[in-house]
Order: structure tokens, then C-alpha cells, then sequence
């Protein structure tokens, strides 16, 4: 199994409307229905993790008004859009000295026995709140519930195989951001001006002008996935704030992940985008 340095394996969006958009995202993305953790309640926050591939969507929705993610809607008028970048790393502590060492930092960290979360400042790296994870093993992904976690996370736990690849984010200074962002995400990261490329994960992250501040954020993403019945083979549309861009899952990953393997390095064309409770130590 290759392992990339960093791959964007969660991206989030934050909704007054939690059944309406976690419907829509299950209906038009063809998607098995969300893992509900309510560890969240204790944050002020209700939430749905829908698995695309093994990369995942979640939808978080404030049930209270003095929740961060309530301010954060507050602040765009009411308005839905995205909120959050969850990285995978291939390890643990050296990317917190990393942090450490740029100046950035951390809102909240977390280890568990099977996976590790660092959410960096949004003053400091701006566009989003982004969070360092690591897993262990890699394939597990301890956010999405007990399907997901131990040595058979996912073996059967998604219909639809594919995964993340591409984010747009819309800030004040683009290249400036995809710097910051380039300095906290580290090896495996190369820089085209407001362009990151995560090679071995084959993803594209880019960075987009905003003309206000309350118009900040995770603006769209890019996923590629297997055909399903009853779900269409592409899409391009904005579900919950967010532009999202399906196209049909081609090569390597899609072979990989038919025969069971959990490889990134793939030959996927990257597209451009401008139920139980848990015991789970949640991460906001």
C-alpha cells in the first residue's frame, strides 16, 4: 500500500438545514446514509459522516446558538457553505513541531489510540479550519464510526468507491494563503502560485479571490466516483453552499479499490472546482 504524505480525506460543510442537505447529498451523489456521532451534542452541534469512496463528506448543523459553527453561519448572513479541510498525514508529532515551528496554532488536539487530530488557528491559516489527522492503521478513519474503524475499516462500509479530488477556497490574498497552507500540510506538497498539488493523492487544492470577508471559505469540491444505479455518472452543482463536481471514477484507483487494496497513487483525472451514539472524543 502506498501511503502519501498528505491527502485531503474529509472535507465538511456546516448547514442551518441538516436533513435537507444530507438527503440531497445521499440522493444525488448516490451515497449510503450518514454515520450520526452524538458526541457532537456536547459542542453544540448535530452532524451526518457520509462516506464517498474512502474519502467522506460531512454535514454539521448547530443545535446552539453560542456554538462556534453557529457564529460561523451568523457571520455569512445565514447562509450554508463549506467549513472545514481534514488532512491525513502518514505521521504523528512531526507535523505538530512543524506547526509549532511556522508560528501557527492549534485550536484543539486529540489522540486516541487509532487516530490523532491537530485543528490549526483559521487566523492563522485562513479560507478554513483545517485539521492534521493521522490514523492508524491508515485505511481506518476513526470519524466515521464503527465501520470504519480496525484492521476491516470500509471493506464494505461504502457503496459507491471513488474519493476527494480537489477543494477550492475562497480568501482575501490567494497566493499568500496557498503558502500558509503549503508551510502546515509539508512534503508531498507543491505550490503553483494559489495552487497546491498533493501528487501522491492525486488532488488538486486551489485557491480563489473572495470580494468580502463573510464570503470566505471552502467554496467547492471535486470527487471521483464508480457509476451507481439510480445516481448520475457526473454532476455539477451547489448542495448545502458548496459547488460540487462529480466525475466517473477512471483507472487505477478504480481497479484498486474493486479487488479490496486501499492504494492512493492512482491515474485519476483530477477535476477543477473555481445512526449510533459514540463514545468518540469529538473534534471541533
Amino acid at each position: 500500500m502506498v501511503i502519501p504524505p498528505v491527502r485531503l480525506r474529509q472535507v465538511v460543510l456546516i448547514t442551518n438545514d441538516l436533513p435537507a442537505v444530507t438527503a440531497d447529498l445521499e440522493s444525488s451523489l448516490g451515497l449510503d446514509a450518514g454515520y450520526a456521532d452524538r458526541g457532537v451534542e456536547l459542542f453544540g452541534l448535530e452532524n451526518r459522516v457520509l462516506a464517498a469512496g474512502d474519502c467522506f463528506i460531512e454535514v454539521l448543523t448547530p443545535v446552539s446558538t453560542a456554538c462556534t459553527g453557529a457564529r460561523y453561519l451568523a457571520r455569512r448572513g445565514g447562509r450554508d457553505g463549506g467549513y472545514m479541510a481534514i488532512f491525513q498525514c502518514d505521521e504523528r508529532d512531526g507535523i505538530r513541531r512543524r506547526v509549532a515551528d511556522v508560528g501557527v496554532r492549534v485550536v484543539w488536539q486529540a489522540d486516541l489510540e487509532d487516530i490523532s487530530g491537530t485543528h490549526l488557528d483559521p487566523r492563522d491559516v485562513p479560507g478554513a479550519i483545517v485539521s492534521l489527522d493521522w490514523a492508524d492503521p491508515p485505511e481506518s478513519w476513526h470519524w466515521a464510526g464503527p465501520a470504519w474503524q480496525g484492521t476491516q475499516a470500509g471493506e464494505s462500509a461504502t457503496r459507491r468507491p471513488g474519493g476527494i479530488t480537489g477543494l477550492t477556497v475562497a480568501v482575501e490574498d490567494p497566493p499568500a494563503t496557498a503558502t500558509r497552507w503549503a508551510q502546515v500540510l509539508g512534503h508531498g506538497v507543491e505550490q503553483e502560485g494559489p495552487v497546491l498539488w498533493l501528487r501522491d493523492a492525486a488532488q488538486r487544492l486551489e485557491f480563489v479571490s473572495a470580494s468580502r470577508r463573510e464570503d470566505e471559505g471552502i467554496v467547492g469540491w471535486s470527487l471521483a466516483l464508480a457509476p451507481v444505479p439510480g445516481a448520475p455518472p457526473a454532476l455539477d452543482r451547489v448542495i448545502g453552499g458548496v459547488r460540487m463536481i462529480v466525475e466517473p471514477l477512471e483507472g487505477e484507483l478504480h481497479r484498486q479499490q474493486q479487488e479490496g487494496h486501499r492504494s492512493w497513487r492512482t491515474s485519476t483525472r483530477v477535476p477543477t472546482t473555481s445512526s449510533a451514539p459514540s463514545t468518540t472524543v469529538w473534534r471541533r
